[in-house]
């Protein structure tokens, strides 16, 4: 067996995502610009250091999903598992739809592909990813960055990407307390009204044409959605506040943030930004966002 200890370090960058965006439920996601970082080593012993978001829970040894990942993949192998320092700064928000564990369970891939010196094509990690998440939207996004369309079959993910139009903008806003995806997920039926999927079918299609040709115009529709979001809504108070926002002060559409309980907005350009931002503080009042995060969508990927 390789001496894995040998194999020197790595630094990762990992973008947080959006997925859904509205009716594109397991399907669609997009990348935003900010971002998990590690940098990772061999050590004697396990170790974190953990700065930026939710540090402390980041920061764990125990019930850690990118070690608990990390070792898992290296064990299903037949590989030692290397013990690492890791230096962690988390710029996604943990528990709020913004592909948090998307990106950890990427980033646990890829620490077991380099220590455990596991020959995987980025096929092959995003199909472990995949398997891992249960749904190919965020791992899609997170692994090659932009927008992206994911079907599966079987294990294997076939992805559709464009760049997001460079002057569109997006602002998440971020409720005070987090949701998990299993409760978001619980609430959803088992069956829906032929009018609802075709709804939402109509949407969807629209949606991936909007981000490949800067259809601004047509997002408002575009990100509407009945098979989700309706039954997530008492979940996630800032949506129905924030949906009406849609074609005002420069919001080009809104949507739940992967599951929520964020709102993702999309808004039209810079100089559009405070306005939206302004929107948003208005209309929440005293159920205000804890936070509006103002960002680009980002083209890069994990890397």
């Amino acid at each position: 067996m390789n001496d894995t200890r040998k194999t020197g370090g790595i630094r990762l960058r990992l973008p947080a995502t959006s997925a859904n965006l509205g009716p594109g439920f397991d399907a669609v996601a997009v990348a935003l610009d900010f971002a998990l970082e590690i940098e990772a080593e061999a050590a004697a012993e396990f170790s974190i250091a953990a700065t930026g978001r939710d540090a402390e829970r980041c920061g764990r040894l125990q019930d850690n999903l990118i070690l608990e990942t990390y070792k898992n993949l290296l064990t299903a192998s037949g590989r030692t598992i290397v013990p690492l320092a890791l230096r962690l700064t988390n710029g996604i928000p943990l528990g709020m739809g913004c592909g948090s564990s998307a990106a950890a369970r990427l980033a646990a891939i890829q620490l077991a592909v380099h220590f455990g010196q596991l020959e995987w094509d980025a096929e092959r990690v995003l199909e472990e990813a995949y398997a891992l998440e249960g749904h190919p939207d965020n791992v899609a996004a997170c692994w090659l960055g932009g927008f992206v369309s994911a079907v599966c079959e079987g294990t294997k993910v076939h992805v559709a990407r464009v760049e997001p139009p460079d002057a569109w903008r997006a602002i998440v806003a971020l409720p005070a307390e987090p949701l998990a995806t299993s409760k978001a997920r619980a609430v959803l039926p088992a069956s829906y009204p032929l009018e609802d999927v075709v709804t939402n079918l109509q949407s969807a299609s629209v949606l991936g044409l909007a981000f490949a040709q800067a259809r601004g115009d047509l997002l408002r529709m575009a990100m509407n959605d009945r098979i989700h979001q309706p039954y997530r809504a008492p979940y996630c108070p800032l949506l129905p506040i924030l949906q009406p926002l849609a074609g005002e002060n420069g919001v080009l559409g809104v949507a739940l943030s992967g599951a929520g309980p964020a709102v993702l907005l999309v808004v039209d350009g810079d100089e559009n930004a405070g306005r939206a931002a302004a929107a948003i503080q208005q209309a929440t009042g005293k159920q205000a966002a804890a936070e509006l995060i103002i960002c680009r969508f980002s083209r890069a990927g994990s890397r």
